[in-house]
């Protein structure tokens, strides 16, 4: 045999032997699912037969005259229920921003409160210095020596100390002379 012609028989070999490998591993990777179609394992995608099936049609449902025109009218609004709609917005809006105005005013009350109370405690502070500073300064014993020696003043004595019975009252009235 010549060189060419072994070259023939030995590529028309392999060329079987090719395919008869594919099938092979094709059969070895195919198999049948339960509805009768063919399943083929691998890594490879492969072109798949679209399998046609008429859908059955849906038959449409005639409705009626009176749900038909029911549903025309629920599709287009009136001029009363236009009306009614922008009245409820209307109203709903204005409460609605007397509601934010009403806590615009609560919170500028409450800021106002804090600030006064802090005030308050400002001069109550301020208030007590003053308090404690005038008590330090004056000198009940120069007071006592001006009383007596300037003005003539005395402490009272036996038999000038009278006393009246309030009756629970915090202040009294006098309607005669206190006798000597």
């Amino acid at each position: 045999m010549t060189d060419s012609r072994r070259w023939q028989k030995r590529e028309s070999v392999m060329a079987q032997y090719r395919t008869t490998g594919q099938k092979k591993r094709q059969q070895a990777y195919t198999s049948r699912t339960a509805k009768g179609g063919v399943y083929i394992q691998g890594n490879t995608a492969r072109q798949l037969e679209e399998i046609y099936e008429p859908q059955q049609r849906r038959k449409k449902k005639h409705t009626g005259n009176t749900v038909r025109k029911n549903r025309e009218k629920a599709r287009h609004m009136n001029m009363g229920y236009v009306f009614f709609l922008s009245l409820a917005m209307v109203v709903a809006g204005w409460v609605l921003i007397g509601y934010i105005r009403l806590q615009a005013d609560i919170t500028t009350s409450i800021k106002n409160i804090s600030r006064l109370e802090s005030k308050l405690n400002t001069m109550k502070l301020d208030n007590d210095e003053e308090y404690n500073r005038i008590t330090s300064s004056v000198d009940l014993e120069e007071v006592k020596r001006i009383a007596i020696q300037e003005l003539g003043m005395r402490y009272a004595e036996e038999g000038q100390i009278i006393t009246f019975s309030g009756k629970g009252s915090d202040y009294m009235r006098q309607v005669a002379d206190i006798p000597d």
